[in-house]
């Protein structure tokens, strides 16, 4: 028997690397659900993810209506114009139904509960971002080598998102 399988999550490193709306909440509510157990949990904003933490982007999130099999819709009519904001309203009336914060509300929730943010240095590079274009409550700016070197230790779990 693998003793191992029965140790414990000590720390959630979530790895956050698209911005739509449902991919953004999924992560917040997995990190909020890991600090609400007890868990260390850490958020690494990568490529796309970013706007999710960019001031000018975060309040602008939407649902991707093509490309996304979830939708149930054929992506001819996923694209016609206007659908992207009708499915973005639609969920953000069903989340504010749930008392679900708001994007920019949640990243104030998260830090408050110890919740780490990390940007990724590359993708930072490759946006022309600059610290000074992020959420205020951002912890820094992060190497991929940084981010592997945070989520060191036994019961350290990684999760792409």
């Amino acid at each position: 028997m693998d003793t191992n399988a029965k140790a414990p999550v000590k720390k959630m490193m979530l790895i956050l690397s698209k911005a739509t709306l449902d991919n953004v909440y999924a992560c917040f509510i997995l990190a909020n659900g890991a600090r609400m157990e007890g868990i260390e949990a850490e958020i690494f904003f990568t490529f796309f993810g970013l706007e999710a933490i960019n001031q000018k982007k975060l309040q602008h999130l939407h649902v991707a209506t093509v490309g996304n099999p979830a939708m149930h819709i054929p992506t001819l009519v996923g694209g016609l114009p206007g659908m992207e904001s009708f499915a973005t309203n639609m969920m953000k009336k069903e989340m504010e139904k749930l008392d679900i914060p708001e994007v920019e509300e949640f990243l104030y929730i998260l830090h408050a509960s110890g919740v780490k943010l990390w940007a990724c240095k590359l993708a930072m590079d490759m946006f022309h971002l600059s610290k000074e274009d992020l959420f205020e409550e951002v912890d820094g700016v992060l190497t991929v080598g940084d981010f592997y070197t945070q989520a060191q230790g036994e019961g350290t779990h990684l999760l792409f998102i």
